[in-house]
């Protein structure tokens, strides 16, 4: 849980340890815990991985004090790195796809990164690609890139996941959490298969989105609105191990506007989409484990929350869903 009666020395030993929370609307016996990372100083569950990987790049020598780490991100990556980055006197560049979060993008600017814009058709690949270009320019330069580096899973497995452990230990039956990077999921499934070893582990995206294709599953690919979870090209991320999971969940953009706006007005949860598709997939499959139609070794299913709804209330995000979902 957060620690209130220490000091800390600097804000980034206040990233992780964040509470884990029971949600109300789940069967009697199959409980849904959901772990809050809006309690993290920037707000998100990336500041996990800004933290680590600029620790761990400045420790193995791949960059020195002073230079620059450049990254393609939708914006939470980025707040991460560039709180990260403040504290440990690098500078910041994101490549950040057009579409995503005005909030995100005003508060890496405001946390001084360069924020460099690409088309948001092409995605995360051609942000990808501007940001290696942008560090081949630039003395002393790295793209982390959350999307390839083991240091994303490295992250979670030492802290989320542990933190999970520490908890709930082997009451943990099922894990359910957005696919995005891949890096949450499978850092805390390897945590928790140390203690749970049939754990039951569930990968989430939205609909319109075609990791499922990793694990041999039909995809019609549409836009979707949820941020930070899906793709339209599954091999952005050499992160996911479909060997390490065991189903891939699909919840439309509806049903997860449908789960935040219920999660603020009954639990008083403030989540962003993305923590609503979980909230879903999460119920689902204690609802099915209740129910005897899964096998689950313990009663509990642990979900991620990564954001809160703060950031997206210029995308209207608890307007009707309509306009949530037309806003641009």
């Amino acid at each position: 849980m957060t620690r209130y009666t220490d000091s800390d020395a600097s804000l980034l030993e206040t990233i992780g340890n964040t509470p884990i929370v029971e949600l109300d609307a789940t069967p009697s016996d199959v409980s849904v815990y959901a772990k809050l990372e809006m309690f993290n100083p920037g707000g998100s569950v990336k500041d996990r991985i800004g933290k680590h990987i600029l620790e761990r790049l400045l420790e193995r020598g791949d960059i020195s004090p002073g230079g620059t780490i450049v990254e393609p991100t939708a914006g939470n990556t980025g707040i991460g790195m560039a709180i990260a980055a403040t504290r440990l006197g690098l500078e910041t560049v994101f490549v950040v796809p057009r579409g995503f979060s005005e909030e995100k993008e005003r508060l890496m600017a405001a946390l001084g990164a360069e924020i460099v814009h690409v088309s948001g058709d092409a995605g995360m690949a051609e942000a990808a690609e501007t940001a290696h270009e942008i560090a081949d320019r630039r003395d002393d330069a790295v793209v982390p890139q959350q999307f390839a580096t083991p240091l994303n899973v490295e992250a979670h497995y030492e802290t989320t996941g542990r933190e999970i452990l520490d908890t709930l230990g082997e009451h943990v039956g099922a894990i359910v959490a957005g696919v995005g990077s891949g890096g949450t999921l499978m850092g805390i499934t390897r945590a928790v298969r140390e203690r749970v070893p049939d754990v039951h582990v569930v990968a989430v995206e939205p609909e319109g989105s075609t990791f499922g294709e990793l694990l041999n599953r039909e995809r019609e690919e549409a836009p979707y609105k949820t941020e930070g979870i899906g793709t339209h090209d599954p091999d952005v991320t050499g992160l996911l191990d479909p060997d390490a999971i065991d189903d891939i969940r699909t919840v439309s953009d509806r049903d997860a506007h449908a789960e935040v706006t219920r999660l603020a007005a009954e639990e008083g949860h403030l989540v962003g989409s993305s923590s609503g598709a979980a909230s879903v997939a999460a119920r689902e499959v204690a609802e099915e484990a209740a129910a005897g139609e899964l096998d689950v070794p313990a009663p509990a299913v642990v979900t991620v929350f990564p954001d809160g709804s703060e950031r997206y209330l210029s995308k209207n995000i608890y307007g009707s869903f309509e306009t949530w979902e037309g806003k641009a």
